[in-house]
């Protein structure tokens, strides 16, 4: 077990304080939220065309929205614009009992956080209704942690990241959110939680990208 003199001597793979800890998470919070939009197209597509024509008019207006986040236009997704979409804040109220409402929170939330309003993102990512899937919940409580990192709120991170991690039990997304809790947890000084993650990524999830350079962080950690 590494003492404290010795922490934070490798630059590349260590976070020495949270301020640099929300600087890097910069970057985690952009692809974790790749990871959703991905996602959330596709289930889009299924529940708007398949699953529930009921909501037919929702359903139009969220497509309108969608179309400007992939155009990374997130003020007219967030609040509409002069042809007759009124945004996904306006969706997200007015169906809010709905699926599609439902999805315009998702929306919302994911929308402010790449604005940089980790604050009204994280208004709209908790009230978003999970539902029972392997890959846009848990991707979504793992952006929901990224930004409570953003707000320097680490164990509300931690916490999030860690849940989003066991919801997940995949390869793409559970590596990822294990290995950011597990650097916030270095940065607060929590090397043995640090280390669970670490070694839980090692050990269940091997053909995992975060894999490749595991070893590094838990020798750095071990000695």
């Amino acid at each position: 077990m590494t003492n404290k003199t010795t922490h934070g001597h490798d630059m590349d793979h260590h976070i020495k304080s949270s301020e640099a800890l929300i600087d890097k998470y910069k970057k985690p919070v952009m692809a974790g939220l790749a990871v959703v939009v991905v996602a959330v197209a596709g289930f889009f597509l299924y529940k708007s065309f398949i699953l529930e024509p009921k909501n037919q008019k929702a359903n139009e207006a969220l497509f309108k929205g969608e179309q400007y986040f992939a155009m990374n236009d997130y003020e007219r997704a967030l609040k509409g614009d002069s042809t007759g979409y009124k945004g996904f804040i306006y969706i997200a109220e007015e169906y809010s009992s709905t699926k599609a409402g439902n999805l315009a929170r998702l929306y919302a939330g994911m929308s402010y956080a790449q604005s940089g309003n980790y604050q009204e993102a994280v208004k709209y990512l908790e009230s978003y209704d999970k539902c029972d899937d392997e890959m846009i919940t848990p991707a979504a409580v793992g952006v929901l942690g990224n930004c409570y990192a953003q707000l320097n709120q680490l164990d509300k991170a931690t916490e999030t990241l860690l849940k989003a991690a066991e919801m997940a039990d995949n390869n793409t997304l559970t590596p990822m959110y294990l290995q950011q809790a597990g650097e916030i947890f270095e940065s607060q000084g929590n090397t043995d939680k640090a280390l669970n993650c670490y070694n839980e990524i090692k050990n269940k999830y091997p053909q995992s990208m975060q894999a490749v350079e595991i070893d590094k962080y838990i020798e750095r950690l071990s000695k």
